[in-house]
């Protein structure tokens, strides 16, 4: 399939851009990009707008510092925020906004965007910062979609653009598995560069979709779905430019001559890389990372259950499974809607009416899908040679099948297009697109995430769906849920997708998301990530012994960042300057995400 520039779906490559795709995989993101264009009825704006200016900095007080740093880094590499907003869309995402935007466009925005090109330049752009108290925010590639995407949380913050200009892979050990990255690094671009190397022996872990920052997702903590999918867990050695420019390296990376920064995560003394994840201590500018060992085989399966309530038993049957390793990787239990939206039809092929689609309906579609008709369906893999892989899944297939109905599918029967196929690239390893297909599932479609962690219990996981269910039919929106399954503990993500272009239905997102955090925090239940907008709320959740966390928190931020300069508000740590003037997002604050002022 051709890719001209002048195309509706062109797309860019990675040897055009950092931010690209794999030529392997153009003509499948062509073919999503139209889909996402067939449904958008969003109009592009092409009115002028004003520039955002961060509270507390005067309008000329910000162009001269604006001059002076374009002094500094060169004129193209610091760019206004003044042109109108262009959404884009996943592989062309902007950086000056989040482009799934779940309050008002113009809320969360920034006023410039800066491109350095080194460590030496992130030290330049923070004491600038610091010099003139403008606040900025660091992106790595800005793909943090359903989580802010590159919107800074205060509305006029100079975004740090890393990945244009600080994308090398520093080093592939194809000895020690291990790998050192710059932020502009996506997992498409480093699958692709150990392809590329002949390292057929080393395998990356990626997440659902493949065009994320391999620091950005790690630092933010987010998960792939091989045995390596906690990617935190698995880094290795941070470099980290401070609040106030000086550099720092965690782990072995402060011995100067080491030879173990990225096989040995510790070091000596107090481990300090975990202040820099969720967090607004540092920039990250290099990161360490272990890759996993191709484990000399692999088998994706794949069962479906058929009655609701088959959950409760379903978890408790895969808690000393996952457990024991018999169920090796980070898989998925994901509901019927689920497996209906991820076809990419919009929700109108099946429904037209109001509220939330009945679930007769659903059964009903998936009854002509080559899976037939199901409310559970369960993704995982099993590696090794065969007769390794045998023995674990004879093991699976006995305990799944205690389940009533339960069906193992033969992948033999499904076509290529099939979503078991994006789960088998992706548990072993290779990036892919396809998950993208279920925002499609209304027009403008954007998406924001409720994802609260409980122990692997079958009454955890049913009173989670339970109160789920109730919000989603009182705001009157379709419940998307997936358990993603760890050692000792599972995520319920429940996606809710919206059409970003009708306030209506964004409002109807935010509250039923703010209902069911207070929910679940009420039931001892905490989300493990959020959006830019609840980070407050569910930081306040976090509040034993009268918030004794948040106040350590905001001792760190003070003492590391004294100026408030670095990413202010990011999961709910506010400077001291930012303290008292109402700048935090509750559940009674509507849509606005600015405070009154700062202190000067």
């Amino acid at each position: 399939m051709a890719n001209s520039k002048d195309d509706s779906t062109y797309v860019p490559l990675l040897s055009e851009t950092h931010s690209g795709i794999p030529e392997w995989l153009l003509e499948k993101v062509q073919r999503e990009k139209a889909s996402v264009l067939s449904v958008r009825t969003k109009v592009q704006s092409t009115k002028p707008r004003a520039l955002a200016y961060p509270l507390g900095v005067e309008e000329a007080v910000f162009h001269k510092a604006i001059d002076e740093l374009r002094e500094q880094l060169g004129t193209d590499h610091v760019v206004l925020n003044d042109q109108p907003l262009k959404d884009g869309w996943y592989m062309e995402h902007p950086n000056t906004h989040d482009m799934m935007y779940v309050l008002d466009d113009e809320e969360l925005v920034s006023s410039a965007a800066v491109y350095p090109s080194s460590t030496e330049e992130v030290q330049d752009i923070v004491r600038w910062a610091n010099k003139h108290r403008i606040p900025i925010f660091p992106i790595s590639i800005g793909r943090n979609l359903g989580y802010g995407g590159a919107a800074p949380r205060v509305r006029g913050s100079v975004v740090i653009d890393l990945g244009k200009r600080m994308n090398k892979i520093l080093d592939i050990n194809p000895d020690d598995y291990t790998c050192l990255v710059e932020p502009g690094v996506s997992f498409f671009a480093l699958h692709d560069e150990i392809q590329k190397r002949g390292y057929d022996h080393l395998w990356i872990d990626t997440p659902d979709v493949g065009g994320g920052s391999v620091i950005g997702n790690t630092v933010d903590r987010g998960v792939g779905y091989t045995p390596y999918g906690d990617h935190w867990a698995v880094h290795s050695g941070l470099e980290v430019v401070l609040p106030t420019g000086e550099i720092i390296r965690t782990g072995m990376g402060a011995l100067p001559g080491n030879n173990t920064w990225q096989t040995f995560p510790y070091g000596f003394g107090p481990y300090s890389d975990g202040i820099f994840s969720q967090s607004n201590y540092g920039i990250v500018t290099k990161m360490g990372m272990a890759l996993m060992p191709n484990p000399g085989g692999f088998e994706s399966f794949m069962y479906t259950f058929h009655k609701e309530e088959d959950l409760t038993q379903l978890i408790e049957i895969i808690r000393p499974l996952r457990i024991s390793n018999i169920l090796e990787n980070v898989a998925q239990l994901r509901h019927v809607i689920q497996s209906i939206a991820v076809l990419g039809n919009p929700r109108s092929t099946y429904y037209t009416g109001d509220g939330a689609i009945p679930i007769e309906i659903i059964h009903e579609a998936a009854s002509k899908t080559p899976l037939g008709d199901h409310t559970w369906v369960y993704y995982g893999m099993s590696y090794g040679p065969p007769h390794i892989r045998k023995y674990k899944l004879d093991i699976i297939d006995a305990e799944f099948k205690k389940v009533p109905g339960a069906r193992r599918i033969d992948p033999a029967t499904l076509p290529p297009d099939e979503y078991f196929w994006a789960r088998d690239r992706i548990a072993s390893g290779t990036p892919d697109v396809q998950e993208l297909r279920w925002v499609q599932w209304v027009p403008n479609g954007a998406h924001i995430a409720f994802s609260p962690v409980s122990p692997i219990r079958g009454t955890d996981a049913t009173r989670l769906i339970e109160m789920a269910r109730r919000r989603h039919d009182e705001f009157g929106i379709d419940l998307l849920p997936a358990f993603i399954v760890g050692l000792r503990e599972m995520h319920l993500i429940v996606e809710i997708v919206f059409d970003r272009n009708d306030s209506a239905r964004r409002k109807a997102a935010l509250d039923c998301l703010r209902a069911m955090i207070d929910d679940a925090a009420a039931c001892g239940y905490g989300e493990y990530r959020t959006h830019l907008v609840l980070m407050d709320q569910i930081a306040g959740t976090y509040n034993w012994n009268d918030g004794a966390l948040m106040k350590f928190n905001e001792k760190l931020k003070d003492a590391l960042d004294p100026n408030g300069i670095l990413a202010p508000g990011r999961c709910g740590i506010w400077p001291r300057r930012y303290r008292g003037h109402g700048w935090e997002m509750t559940r009674g604050s509507g849509e606005n995400s600015q405070g009154s002022g700062v202190d000067l």
